[in-house]
């Protein structure tokens, strides 16, 4: 068997995967690179996700890479326009031939003698186990299970006659005109799905344990869109993004510091898009932001709600039938479809367990060092990305942390960087505590720490991470750097980390 060797190895050929891979090439031509991937192409989630209406639920002036402005009217993205948008980055920035598919990875062992990774990798077509090592890893596998979403077991449900669908599992050119469907959810899954299918099919019903805060936003940027009559489009891009990212953070914040009023106006806001429909479906139980708020396109998902297309029912599930849903009030849906919007199954590092000299590592008592890092494990990034603003705004920043990393390391002539608490910051507080949609609740128990401030607590802030990753000094006295000499002297071990 043959090992593949390579400087660093980008885990995920999805949006944080290809973004991170056009900095290190752009920045370090000379450094050998791969990107291991599972599909057989290039989008990752975009690529997975196919179901009726899949689009961004983010702008995609902040949403696109920086490095590659996303030129469109449209102010909200299609699956397959932003599949396609990854792929021409990929190729745009010489990215294709360094994708490797179809790998299945299960674990990465770091080896203190060789200071390097070792990545046994089952190609799944072939059945055949390939093994790459290399200096640097890192993680864009984003935090969900591709293989399954989260599908809870309803009573009763082997005697529906008709078919269970989960938005993940799509089948391919599922026709569904003219059918009763309830679309059972009510984050930002089904938002989207509920209008979609509403097109088509001769009713459309959300069925939702609590409601969710929805917000109509317009899908056409008619501010930018005179702008670029008179301005050129670089600059027309890079003030817009500046704007949507500014009007992100302020909206957040504002939610944050005054709850009750943002509530209420939320309320009124959902009410007034859609009047005949009962105001106790669009009463959430739980503050804005304390989960993400849904965006409906040109208020698309009130639309459905007016034109009697599409309607609401708040209750709980008791149980299945031949012929629908029975709910706890008694109420029964009539379905010939139903659609399972429940969410995602959170995993972690693409499921990939890790090791330290065959040693697996518990990741439940670890801090992350400044959102990107994990404590006491070597030459490991993990691109993580927001709960509060685009996912791809980490990834930027993450990505050119990785390459000031990287030169830092070469200045240096060190060959391994490790993050260490020498001051016992660690809490009981997770990484992601005070978010509390349903699938980070159910994951709790599998997410690193936080520390109790400087680098080891996750701010979910971007302006703070841009200055922290982008600016200050990448030396801080708690990143450690080590040479392959080091290592190799007698009785040192630098680098060798407790698991």
């Amino acid at each position: 068997m043959t090992t593949q060797h390579y400087d660093i190895i980008i885990i995920g050929a999805g949006l944080s995967g290809i973004g991170t891979a056009c900095h290190i090439a752009r920045q370090f031509p000379g450094k050998s690179l791969a990107i291991l991937e599972r599909r057989e192409q290039v989008g990752g989630t975009w690529d997975l996700f196919r179901y009726p209406g899949i689009r961004s639920d983010s702008d995609m002036a902040s949403f696109g890479f920086n490095f590659k402005p996303w030129y469109s009217d449209k102010v909200l993205a299609k699956g397959g326009d932003i599949r396609e948008y990854v792929a021409e980055t990929a190729r745009e920035f010489g990215l294709y031939d360094k994708v490797k598919y179809g790998l299945k990875l299960e674990k990465a062992n770091w080896s203190s003698s060789d200071q390097h990774w070792e990545i046994p990798a089952l190609h799944e077509a072939s059945g055949e186990t390939r093994t790459y090592t290399c200096g640097f890893i890192v993680n864009c596998a984003g935090y969900y299970n591709y293989d399954h979403g989260y599908r809870p077991h309803f009573d009763g449900e082997e005697s529906f006659k008709g078919q269970i669908v989960h938005p993940q599992q799509w089948p391919q050119n599922f026709d569904y005109s003219g059918k009763k469907v309830v679309v059972i959810g009510s984050g930002a899954t089904a938002i989207t799905v509920v209008p979609a299918m509403a097109e088509k099919a001769a009713k459309v019903t959300m069925l939702q344990r609590s409601p969710s805060y929805i917000m109509a936003m317009p899908d056409t940027d008619v501010i930018s869109i005179a702008m670029n009559k008179v301005l050129p489009k670089k600059w027309v891009f890079n003030m817009t993004r500046k704007r949507n990212i500014l009007f992100q953070r302020g909206l957040y914040l504002a939610c944050q510091r005054w709850p009750e009023k943002a509530r209420k106006l939320l309320i009124s806001h959902m009410s007034k898009r859609a009047p005949n429909i009962d105001v106790k479906h669009f009463t959430p139980s739980y503050m804005p932001w304390d989960q993400r708020l849904c965006a409906a396109p040109d208020g698309d998902f009130f639309d459905a709600l007016r034109s009697g297309k599409a309607d609401m029912a708040t209750d709980h599930i008791d149980h299945f039938d031949e012929t629908g849903i029975v709910l706890k009030s008694g109420q029964h849906l009539e379905a010939d479809i139903i659609v399972t919007a429940t969410g995602l199954d959170v995993q972690l590092m693409g499921g990939m367990q890790l090791e330290l000299d065959h040693q697996p590592v518990n990741l439940t008592r670890k801090m992350t060092y400044k959102g990107l890092l994990i404590q006491d494990i070597p030459n490991y990034g993990w691109i993580f990305g927001y709960t509060n603003a685009p996912w791809t705004l980490k990834s930027d920043i993450g990505g050119q942390y990785l390459c000031r990393l990287f030169a830092e390391m070469e200045k240096r002539g060190s060959t391994v960087a490790t993050p260490v608490d020498h001051h016992n910051n660690l809490t009981e507080v997770g990484m992601l505590d005070g978010f509390a949609p349903g699938y980070i609740n159910r994951a709790k128990d599998r997410m690193p720490r936080q520390g109790r401030g400087g680098p080891w607590k996750v701010t979910m802030h971007y302006g703070q991470d841009k200055k922290l990753l982008t600016e200050d000094p990448v030396y801080d006295g708690i990143l450690e750097f080590a040479g392959r000499e080091a290592a190799r002297a007698n009785n040192v071990e630098p680098i060798r980390a407790s698991a």
